[in-house]
């Protein structure tokens, strides 16, 4: 009988690392032992678990989570040893035998840390948030990293080192805590010398954040236009107004269901889908407005302001004035997992983001098919060694 599939257990593991590390940061925060950065606990250290590394070293990972495991057993052990007398030279003996006995890593599994390491971004990956990073990217970033975000802007070649690319795995290998950190504070070579410009003088921490859930945009962006997001993509947060009724906000509208995300150009009310019991259909158009109904059990909430239009257009990669007719399928937990071309019938193709375990392409055709895999297939996202 096979054991657990990988990334089951490494994600249980991950998981319980980034738990044991926040939960030791915030103690000590508490207690006064630690100080502030940036309006949130500061980590006190220079290193931290290197979980970017488990995650392409299983190896280690199976040493490290065997080792924690043992170590739980002998503290058991001797807590044993301390509350029962009878019992004191067997579990002390236990203990000190899991401890020989413990496949301790051979390898470092400890990666530098900063003092924002273990921060977690204010924004909720908000359309405000997006737009307003977008701003400031285009002003302050694309003359070195690109419009595209592929490191390709016109100040590049003049730089001691190459901007990287953002179009790619980059910014899921990295805690977002980090990557603020290397915004504001910039970022040197071996030598010292500066490969980036600290923002901190110029952007505030929202400024940072924002420009954050731009990037993760643009990444989205340029893996749909090689065949595929390259990290998840959640939902960006908005008002979703439905009919006559107040706006409220997608969490509280979506109430863990499906979601049906459609462009529809405001001006072609014909184009407006009917209701699906498999999902909530949630409409956006140009100007966030609803067009009035031609038909009935036509859809009938929309992504309220305009800029949800251009946010979810660049999720798509397709741009703005293209945008209508396409479609997106976001799974319970509120991932964006498929995309559908204006005109075309769902297949495997649209599958943009694939479960980790179980990413292999399959020939299945038809939205109940592609819905199918998705609820099968959860995405298990790991951001930076840790799952967020």
């Amino acid at each position: 009988m096979s054991g657990p599939e990988a990334t089951v257990w490494l994600n249980a593991l991950l998981g319980f690392l980034q738990w044991a590390q926040h939960g030791v940061l915030v103690l000590m925060h508490t207690l006064g032992l630690t100080g502030e950065a940036h309006g949130q606990p500061a980590w006190p250290w220079d290193v931290r678990i290197a979980g970017e590394t488990l995650l392409i070293d299983l190896g280690q990972a199976q040493q490290l989570g065997l080792t924690l495991i043992a170590l739980m057993l002998a503290l058991l052990a001797v807590v044993i040893a301390v509350l029962v007398r009878r019992w004191r030279p067997v579990s002390s003996g236990v203990a000190a035998g899991l401890l020989v006995v413990a496949p301790w890593p051979s390898a470092v599994v400890v990666a530098p840390a900063v003092p924002t390491s273990f921060h977690v971004s204010p924004t909720a990956f908000s359309v405000a948030s997006i737009t307003q990073g977008t701003r400031i990217y285009n002003a302050a970033c694309a003359s070195c990293h690109g419009a595209d975000g592929r490191g390709e802007g016109p100040l590049a070649a003049t730089l001691t080192r190459w901007p990287p690319t953002v179009v790619g795995p980059l910014l899921g290998r990295h805690a977002d805590g980090e990557l603020f950190w290397h915004i504001a504070h910039g970022m040197q070579d071996t030598q010292g010398a500066s490969t980036m410009p600290a923002f901190a003088g110029r952007l505030s921490d929202a400024d940072i954040w924002a420009v954050l859930d731009a990037m993760k945009v643009l990444a989205a962006r340029g893996g749909v236009r090689a065949g595929g997001w390259p990290l998840p993509v959640a939902l960006p947060a908005l008002s979703v107004r439905c009919g006559d009724a107040l706006p409220q906000s997608l969490a509280t509208w979506r109430n863990g269901q499906r979601v049906r995300v459609v462009a529809v150009d405001a001006a072609s009310s014909t184009d407006i889908p009917l209701e699906d019991p498999r999902f909530q259909t949630l409409l956006i158009t140009p100007d966030g407005r609803l067009p009035p109904p031609t038909r009935a059990f036509q859809a009938r909430c929309v992504a309220t302001g305009a800029d949800a239009w251009s946010v979810f257009a660049a999720i798509a990669g397709a741009a703005p004035q293209a945008f209508s007719g396409t479609q997106l399928l976001a799974d319970r937990n509120g991932w964006l997992r498929a995309r559908g071309a204006p005109g075309t019938t769902w297949s495997d193709a649209d599958f943009l983001c694939t479960s980790a375990a179980r990413g292999t392409a399959r020939s299945t055709s038809g939205l109940d098919s592609l819905i199918a895999r998705m609820d099968a297939e959860p995405v298990r996202y790991v951001k930076g060694g840790f799952i967020h």
